[in-house]
């Protein structure tokens, strides 16, 4: 595989735990807690029976996961979706979609469509915007999430939010 995802047996045992299931896709840890937890991983665009897998970023940490989680029940999605502008969200979708696109090995196959988390416009899923933000994208809804939940002690730490803010 020339895309560079290819899992530690310790990654692939760890993130097997945190998932509950083996991973059915080829992965890499991205972003992690400071004693080496997975905190986000980077799928393959396809698993490896072949269907498309539009979550690029996946944030597999269950503290984060449940926190999110908690502010999607309270109606995040909506808030979040109503406080960024329109144009760098779709900016976040485009550079998600494009950078997923980059990991395509065989444009002959069904792709992933979409922007983060798959969708094509709009918020869908604050778990995918905090993971791509943890990765270093500039993404206004995963920026909101970060200044809600506990992100510190993060390898590589998250984003300064100094730099994102215009």
């Amino acid at each position: 595989m020339t895309d560079g995802l290819v899992a530690t047996d310790e990654d692939l045992a760890a993130v097997s735990r945190q998932l509950g299931r083996a991973p059915a896709g080829r992965f890499r840890v991205v972003v992690r807690r400071l004693d080496g937890t997975p905190v986000v991983i980077l799928n393959a665009p396809r698993l490896m029976d072949g269907t498309p897998m539009p979550t690029m970023l996946w944030l597999v940490d269950a503290e984060l996961v449940r926190d999110v989680a908690r502010i999607e029940s309270d109606g995040g999605v909506r808030r979040f979706e109503r406080l960024v502008d329109a144009a760098a969200l779709r900016a976040a979708h485009d550079d998600y979609a494009a950078r997923r696109a980059a990991l395509l090995e065989d444009d002959r196959l069904p792709a992933p469509s979409g922007g983060v988390g798959g969708t094509r416009q709009g918020v869908k899923c604050l778990h995918a915007h905090l993971a791509n933000f943890l990765a270093g994208a500039d993404d206004p809804v995963g920026r909101l999430v970060a200044d809600e939940v506990d992100v510190s002690g993060l390898v590589p730490p998250a984003p300064s939010r100094d730099r994102l803010t215009e």
